[in-house]
């Protein structure tokens, strides 16, 4: 994807300066949010068995359901567990031809996932002994691993604790 050059990036920049100046407000002066937190994503796969695989047996995400969608006859929904009682859900939808991922508005760029140092070291370590290609340490970036599943959905392993990006606590928690 392009990214903005000269001009544009200094316009980009100063548009993000305004709007936390006209939005961000200090942590003592924030709302509390009116809702609980994530109960869980929902998200659209093509196969079932291999986002299944990929998910609880090569990621380690316990598996806590699988119905038919109540919205959708013939249509999965089934759901892993993610930590912190939020739910990853899925969505697979037979005789419904789904184009390849692409970056687009409304769609997920990706979902970051908290993690351990300790088991961010085994998420890499076993991206490694399988082959997979990842962005991530020695590879571009710091504290995170960036991966697609099987649907091309994006996955960030970030070291870093929940309600905190790049160090700084974002909430309290």
């Amino acid at each position: 994807m392009p990214q903005p050059q000269g001009a544009e990036l200094e316009r980009v920049r100063a548009r993000r300066a305004e709007l936390r100046t006209k939005y961000l407000r200090p942590a003592g002066e924030r709302p509390a949010t009116p809702v609980g937190g994530v109960h869980h994503l929902a998200l659209i796969c093509r196969d079932v068995e291999q986002t299944i695989r990929f998910y609880q047996e090569f990621l380690g995400f316990p598996l806590v359901e699988l119905v038919e969608n109540r919205d959708y006859a013939g249509s999965s929904h089934f759901f892993f567990d993610i930590g912190n009682r939020n739910l990853l859900g899925f969505f697979d939808f037979p005789g419904h031809d789904h184009p390849d991922f692409t970056e687009t508005i409304g769609g997920v760029q990706h979902l970051a996932l908290s993690t351990s140092p300790e088991r961010f070291a085994e998420i890499k370590a076993k991206l490694d002994a399988e082959g997979v290609e990842y962005l991530g340490p020695d590879r571009g970036v710091h504290n995170s691993l960036y991966v697609r599943d099987p649907n091309g959905i994006g996955l960030e392993f970030y070291r870093e604790r929940l309600g905190v990006f790049e160090g700084e606590t974002l909430m309290d928690g």
